[in-house]
């Protein structure tokens, strides 16, 4: 907006800053960003996560260190910084130390790193891969990495889960029901019928057939809506 001054200026004088416009402003400067540059502490918070594949008879154990940015103020952020696999078996050593030490510069370059979830996620073993508990498919150990990474970020904020809406899920359970009517066999709670085929969205078997109408009940996934 530009104001014209019509009047002759007789006096000026200096604006200075209030305490709090200058506390506002120091608040800003001091606000710390994710960078590769960032000095490592001395401590750092983690979790470790265990993975136990069909493919191997010795678990993989998955730490995850993170650093915690502007503690004690409004613009605290929990943020990865470096991942350690560690397992007795040895047959994979090669690849593991060269994928923590990548994923842990990525995570120290700062930005948006959930993209990882996807680009793990998409790595298949030419051998096959595998069911987990609960139906879900796993294309590779590499995607199992993947997943542990999604489930650390969830857990730390960095992404939020997907999950059905009140009226997806209200659906799922309605054809879940109808289906246990028709075949009288009810499941578990936490299980899916026998007989689901696998969902290309969500890589679960949780797919079945109702009036020729394939409908997903982890997502909700349908052919018919």
């Amino acid at each position: 907006m530009t104001i014209k001054i019509d009047q002759k200026i007789v006096k000026s004088a200096v604006v200075e800053k209030t305490p709090a416009d200058a506390a506002q402003t120091e608040s800003v400067a001091e606000v710390i960003q994710m960078h590769e540059n960032l000095a490592r502490p001395e401590t750092l918070h983690g979790m470790t996560y265990k993975i136990k594949t069909p493919l191997s008879e010795h678990a993989m154990y998955v730490t995850i260190n993170d650093i915690i940015l502007n503690p004690g103020t409004e613009h605290e952020l929990r943020r990865p910084f470096e991942i350690f696999i560690n397992s007795k078996n040895m047959e994979h050593f090669q690849w593991i130390i060269a994928l923590t030490r990548i994923l842990s510069a990525v995570f120290r370059k700062g930005g948006d790193v959930t993209f990882l979830v996807d680009e793990l996620r998409s790595v298949f073993d030419p051998q096959g891969g595998y069911f987990k508990k609960g139906g879900r498919y796993t294309p590779s150990i590499v995607a199992e990495i993947g997943d542990v990474i999604e489930q650390h970020m969830m857990a730390i904020g960095m992404l939020k889960k997907a999950e059905p809406d009140r009226h997806q899920q209200a659906h799922i359970d309605a054809k879940r029901q109808q289906f246990e009517a028709q075949s009288q066999a009810p499941e578990a709670a936490a299980d899916y019928p026998a007989s689901a085929q696998l969902c290309k969205k969500c890589q679960t078997r949780a797919v079945i057939s109702l009036d020729n109408c394939l409908t997903c009940l982890n997502c909700g996934d349908s052919k018919c809506s």
